[in-house]
């Protein structure tokens, strides 16, 4: 690769998803001597639209679905224009959540068909992730670890487990057809379950597999 990769971490609240990211970013650093760039699936460089985007996500309803949506697809077109863009020839992009998430919020609370939501996300997104690395774990598992994080943690209108159920079976099942989806970039299924020295052992190696990790300093070519 002549930049280096755009990578996705996505899963269950629980699962990891902030522990993997961490380290895979201290690993680019040791390794590679050079610092990622560490975003959220929100990041509001659009700010016309930061209204519709905090009460679409903390208080959606029909009558802002389609705001909601609007104001997804425009911050993650900045972002990816803005941000990920000019930053991926000097540093790796690690992202917390990027599309996958959506499609799984649109299914559950707006009875969307994760087709239909990715059409619209992804219809004027031209920066793909490399990889989208989904940690996967049952539902319950990854309640009794987020309950178990400090401060405001858990929302009682998500965070409970019919939801966090549905959420589930949109992952897999996005995961099992990423064909379907292209703007997720390559789909690796990673097993949360394991310990989390395990979980960031096995990311590494799925970039190693996908050749996302630039060449070590001195190496022979």
């Amino acid at each position: 690769m002549d930049r280096y990769p755009f990578i996705v971490v996505e899963g269950l609240d629980g699962t990891g998803k902030t522990t993997l990211r961490k380290g895979l970013f201290r690993l680019f650093e040791g390794v590679f001597r050079t610092t990622p760039l560490a975003v959220l699936t929100t990041n509001f460089l659009d700010a016309a639209v930061a209204g519709d985007l905090v009460e679409g996500k903390y208080q959606p309803a029909e009558n802002n679905r389609e705001r909601y949506l609007a104001a997804l697809a425009a911050d993650k077109r900045a972002t990816a224009e803005r941000l990920i863009a000019p930053c991926l020839p000097e540093r790796p992009i690690i992202a917390d959540r990027w599309l996958l998430s959506e499609l799984a919020f649109f299914a559950v609370k707006h009875d969307r068909p994760p087709k239909e939501t990715y059409a619209q996300l992804a219809e004027h997104l031209h920066v793909v992730p490399d990889l989208t690395l989904v940690l996967d774990i049952t539902p319950d598992a990854a309640m009794e670890r987020a309950a178990g994080r400090q401060g405001d943690a858990t929302r009682p209108d998500w965070d409970v487990m019919d939801i966090q159920t549905r959420v589930r079976e949109v992952y897999r099942g996005v995961a099992e057809a990423p064909a379907a989806f292209p703007a997720l970039g390559k789909v690796h299924r990673l097993d949360a379950a394991q310990d989390r020295a395990t979980v960031l052992h096995t990311a590494w190696e799925a970039l190693d597999r996908h050749r996302l990790l630039p060449p070590l300093e001195g190496a022979a070519s």
